[in-house]
């Protein structure tokens, strides 16, 4: 399909720079096709819920991976900015570096950013080898534990670049910017739909009957990144790790077979949901990576519902939502939240999607 149909008019000033506090008094969108819109807020969300749904949920921890430093042991000293993205072994990174035009193979780094170094001293890295796209593999001075306590000690939250690019990330970030649900480390940017989510709201669910599950997929710097190409089919996305349980593959299959949709919390939930589903709607245990990249024409095997901030104009966030519940519905939707002051992206309100039924 081509890009340009995924492109809308956001005004800057609805990309949300701090949360709502508390998390559930954020707006939400209540989409369901062919239905009027609904404002609601996400403390509403056990009400427009009902008995038996699924919450899945993903658990995944941000890990502080934004790295800021200077390139050593040449004449000139510029500064390098990185984020790392995979993690390869125990001293290796994948990473996203500004600029990678300084940088060749065998060049070192020494992060640490106005004499902030960890408390092991300096964190140094060697740039091992150079990919396309601002792509570099880091060899670390530290393994295992001690670099990741020293990535800790150094770095900051990778937040969004149209949140960077705004004001500058602070400690506030450090809690804002993960879930609590957050467990296990290894994202670079944080599945944003849990962002929400307060124990006074999660003990209403259960009051509800709605129970909860947790997956993890460790959501990668990919996220960020636009789609350049004219065509989707030309746009490749980066591959994230996962995995669901068997407890939680088992479980999700029993409620569904009884009734129980399957409320996916979160673009990545959903996506790591329908990686691991076969062709007849079955869930099944998950480990290991997944690109699937979700634009209309898909056909959803898992997930009934899906609740999710709003995405930016011409990003797969964007393609996907319009892929669940149809592109027309979407721009509706969003022109709605645009004209009544909804906020936008990853500190933003949220919405409550309800798929196109002619398109499952």
């Amino acid at each position: 399909m081509r890009t340009d149909l995924f492109d809308f008019e956001l005004p800057p000033e609805s990309i949300a720079l701090r949360p709502a506090h508390p998390r559930d008094a954020a707006r939400l969108l209540v989409v369901q096709p062919g239905a009027p819109l609904q404002d609601r807020h996400v403390s509403d969300l056990a009400q427009v819920l009902r008995p038996g749904d699924q919450l899945v949920v993903n658990d995944t921890k941000v890990i502080p991976a934004q790295l800021a430093g200077r390139r050593i042991g040449r004449d000139a000293e510029p500064r390098i900015e990185a984020t790392l993205i995979k993690r390869l072994d125990g001293s290796r990174w994948q990473a996203l570096v500004k600029p990678a035009k300084k940088l060749i193979e065998g060049d070192a780094i020494r992060f640490g950013n106005e004499g902030r170094v960890c408390l092991l001293g300096h964190l140094d890295a060697q740039v091992e080898a150079k990919g396309d796209n601002g792509e570099v593999t880091l060899t670390f001075s530290f393994h295992g534990p001690t670099l990741d306590q020293a990535i800790a000690d150094v770095g900051a939250p990778p937040l969004p670049p149209y949140i960077a690019s705004r004001r500058t990330p602070d400690e506030q970030d450090s809690s804002d910017y993960q879930t609590m649900f957050a467990v296990h480390e290894g994202a670079v940017a944080a599945p944003t739909a849990g962002l929400h989510f307060t124990p006074t709201l999660e003990a209403a669910l259960q009051a509800r009957g709605v129970a909860i599950h947790r997956l993890t997929l460790h959501v990668g710097a990919g996220t960020f990144l636009p789609v350049k190409a004219d065509d989707t089919a030309e746009h490749k996305m980066h591959p994230e790790w996962g995995t669901i349980s068997e407890e939680t593959a088992a479980a999700l299959n029993a409620a569904r077979a009884t009734g129980g949709r399957i409320v996916a919390v979160g673009t990545t939930s959903l996506r790591l949901l329908e990686s691991a589903t076969d062709a007849d709607g079955t869930i099944k245990p998950f480990s290991g990576d997944t690109d699937i990249f979700i634009t209309p024409g898909y056909r959803f095997r898992a997930v009934d519902v899906l609740m999710t901030n709003f995405h930016l104009p011409r990003s797969t966030l964007f393609m996907l939502v319009s892929a669940f519940s149809g592109l027309d519905t979407m721009k509706q939707a969003y022109a709605h939240a645009i004209a009544g002051g909804y906020r936008f992206y990853s500190y933003g309100d949220a919405s409550l999607l309800f798929p196109d039924s002619a398109r499952r």
